[in-house]
């Protein structure tokens, strides 16, 4: 039985790689590709950022208009879905390699499924990440090891309060 984690994954890929270029040639990077089922409904978020500043409405329509036809077109996605463009937002997701390596020294907000010294949530400074594991600091004092598998979430730390 092939899980269906497993299918989004796969199609998660195929649309990033097949947009990438049409979304970098607008100017833009192409952050992340989440393709979710939610209740009855199935959604593809396509997650963009820019160098000299914020994401627009205009931005999120031009990137939406510019892939809708290629996405038809391809028809990687069987299922009728909701088709979302917009930015990753200060606290934005990072579910890949990429954006492991991309916050390194960075705070990061950890959700986990079971608890590790009594908590289900952390917040530290990235130190360094494995196939396995991920460290960070927590207060500048001390380190702690988490392995991958027990991590549901995991997104930049912003200070709202500051």
């Amino acid at each position: 039985m092939i899980r269906e984690d497993l299918i989004l994954a796969n199609i998660e890929e195929k649309i990033e790689n097949r947009i990438s270029k049409i979304i970098d040639d607008l100017g833009y990077k192409l952050y992340d590709v989440q393709y979710a089922k939610e209740g009855k409904d199935y959604f593809l978020r396509i997650f963009i950022e820019k160098e000299d500043g914020e994401i627009t409405l205009d931005d999120c329509e031009n990137v939406n208009n510019a892939i809708t036809n290629i996405l038809d077109e391809e028809d990687y996605i069987k299922e009728q879905y909701f088709l979302e463009v917009s930015s990753t937002g200060v606290e934005k997701m990072i579910r890949k390699e990429k954006h492991l390596k991309e916050n390194i020294g960075e705070l990061i907000t950890i959700k986990l499924f079971k608890p590790i010294e009594n908590s289900k949530e952390y917040i530290g400074k990235l130190i360094k990440y494995d196939e396995n594991k991920l460290i960070i600091e927590l207060n500048q004092e001390k380190e702690i090891e988490i392995e991958r598998k027990n991590i549901s979430l995991i997104k930049k730390f912003y200070d709202w309060d500051n």
